[in-house]
């Protein structure tokens, strides 16, 4: 299921500074990140920045549904410019959430295992020129790091229950920008600055969700 427990405000922290900063990267109207929920196989809305992020999450759709439902099956990132004529496209869900977009782009997330546990997914990108290879690879290398931040969190929650200390968290986070970065060299310098962020970020609230659950009122 969705990773929720002691680091859980954590977590939704960092996948909503996910969103906001992919929102920006591509000047979406929308960007989301959907979790699989494990026991039931439901994609549930775990962050959105733009349309929908009043209300949308925690949102759930059941297995299979639409562009995200699609992505998660086939393990594979899409690209859609008119949904209206994709089949994958489920236009009763998406009018559910309010807003019905034109344009998709998803990601799947992969653990390390290869096991997808779901989706980036970004709504209406804005109408710059735009080469579609480059826009797949920038996000897929987002959705990479999105992956690796949540497997910091998985990291963390274990040295946790085994009252380890930091230091093989710490090891294990900050390469990563180096091994996405060698999985797509032709990335944009703004979506490697993005990546960057986001994974020095999870690194500050990491510490700050690790020496609070040092303090004695924590």
């Amino acid at each position: 299921m969705p990773l929720v427990n002691s680091s859980g405000l954590t977590q939704r922290r960092l996948l909503q500074s996910i969103v906001e900063m992919a929102r920006g990267v591509y000047g979406a109207a929308a960007a989301s990140v959907f979790l699989l929920n494990q026991e039931t196989g439901d994609l549930v809305f775990e962050a959105v920045a733009g349309e929908g992020e009043g209300w949308l999450p925690g949102t759930t759709f059941p297995a299979g549904t639409g562009i995200a439902g699609w992505t998660v099956m086939c393990g594979q990132s899409l690209l859609i410019d008119d949904v209206a004529t994709n089949p994958q496209f489920a236009r009763d869900a998406a009018e559910s959430t309010g807003y019905l977009p034109q344009s998709i782009m998803a990601a799947p997330l992969f653990r390390n295992d290869g096991e997808c546990i779901g989706v980036l997914e970004i709504l209406d990108r804005d109408s710059r020129p735009r080469r579609d290879q480059d826009d797949l690879e920038s996000l897929g290398l987002l959705a990479t790091g999105t992956a690796e931040v949540l497997a910091l969190l998985v990291r963390l929650r274990s040295l946790e229950s085994t009252h380890d200390d930091r230091d093989g968290a710490d090891a294990g986070g900050m390469p990563v920008l180096q091994r996405v970065a060698d999985r797509l060299p032709a990335a944009s310098e703004q979506v490697r600055a993005t990546v960057t962020r986001l994974l020095l970020m999870a690194d500050d609230l990491l510490a700050d969700d690790a020496a609070g659950q040092g303090r004695p009122d924590a």
